[in-house]
């Protein structure tokens, strides 16, 4: 990886599980740095927002694709104390590690069924997750499986991989099949202006109900 390479599209090119791994491990201890300053990132705070109207301060959330724990500080400074970090990457979950703000730590892979017994959360948070390279939209399934009838699943997706990627798809099968229902879709923003001015991110919200 060279100074001037693009890091997110050298994400997004990770060929499969183990090379994205190990490409995040690499990052791993700069990544809260090249988000903010290259990137100009600002998606944890929508999704942590979304979890502030539908989750009690009481709730164990799993942090879906928790990366360097962004999302659990935020959710943290709310007032959430029951928060389990999950992520592929190991270095990730050290830099996630140092905020001191997770009670569980679990190296898993979205896509693949989590070692998490059902109904074992009050609600699943996963920010920038469910994009190009990563996370397919199957991982919505097991979401729905660890979660609690009742539980929110709050996650970002881009509205290009909601139509071409199977996003649709398992959305609308979910809530035919009544296994959710949508409580709120936020309108498309964009958090990476510096990294990818053109491309827009939203905040899912949805009631598990079964």
């Amino acid at each position: 990886m060279t100074e001037d390479q693009n890091l997110i599209q050298w994400i997004y090119s990770s060929k499969n599980e183990q090379e994205l791994e190990e490409r995040y491990d690499q990052w791993a201890s700069n990544y809260e740095k090249n988000m903010a300053e290259d990137f100009g990132w600002f998606g944890p705070p929508e999704s942590v927002d979304a979890a502030v109207k539908y989750v009690s301060k009481d709730a164990r959330i799993l942090d879906a694709g928790a990366g360097t724990g962004l999302v659990g500080q935020l959710l943290n400074e709310q007032g959430y104390q029951k928060l389990v970090a999950m992520d592929l990457s190991e270095g990730m979950l050290e830099q996630a590690r140092q905020k001191h703000v997770y009670g569980e730590f679990h190296q898993m892979v979205m896509g693949e069924t989590l070692d998490f017994p059902t109904d074992s959360f009050d609600a699943a948070i996963s920010s920038g997750v469910l994009t190009v390279g990563h996370a397919p939209a199957s991982s919505l399934h097991e979401l729905v499986r660890v979660v609690r009838s009742g539980g929110h699943i709050i996650f970002t997706l881009r509205p290009d991989l909601y139509e071409d990627g199977g996003f649709k798809e398992v959305q609308t099968g979910l809530e035919s099949d009544g296994k959710w229902k949508l409580v709120e879709m936020g309108d498309p923003k964009q958090v990476l202006p510096k990294g990818e001015p053109d491309v827009l991110h939203q905040v899912w919200v949805y009631e598990v109900t079964s």
